[in-house]
């Protein structure tokens, strides 16, 4: 039962992965997410905050927003997003206000994740998963950040 939780996880990453790739070859930090429910992709986004001039334009936030314009409600419950990297604590306040039942996420990020700067952001219901393809949600970014230097 946990190895197919496990395998079904790692299959949903590398889907949010490709998004990252996406947002990687547009210039954007590349970080991607995938909104599925009842097993089926819903939403799919990555990093557009250069291409839309949008602070706020993070992956998550573009996936939230499909996600609920496909289930017709604002609450994602039932749900679970996967991320290449740990959600901001802009982005967890949102997964929050949106229930999501859980957020499955590759890279730590020391830097900006939510669980250093507001590790209550999240629904207390929500179930978060870390670490999932974590070397290769990683090495995205290390990749994009050398390229930039």
């Amino acid at each position: 039962m946990q190895e197919e939780q496990n395998n079904r996880d790692e299959y949903f990453m590398r889907l949010a992965i490709s998004e990252a790739q996406a947002a990687y070859e547009e210039g954007e930090i590349p970080v991607g997410a995938v909104i599925v429910a009842n097993g089926r992709v819903i939403a799919r986004a990555h990093n557009q905050t250069e291409t839309l001039h949008d602070v706020t334009a993070h992956a998550e936030m573009l996936a939230i927003t499909s996600a609920a314009s496909m289930l017709g409600g604002k609450y994602l419950n039932g749900c679970t997003l996967y991320v290449t990297v740990e959600p901001c604590v802009m982005c967890a306040g949102a997964l929050g206000w949106a229930q999501l039942s859980r957020i499955v996420f590759g890279a730590p990020d020391e830097k900006r994740g939510y669980s250093t700067f507001a590790p209550k952001a999240l629904h207390p219901k929500t179930k978060v998963t870390r670490g999932v393809l974590e070397k290769d949600c990683k090495a995205l970014m290390q990749s994009f950040f050398a390229s930039r230097r």
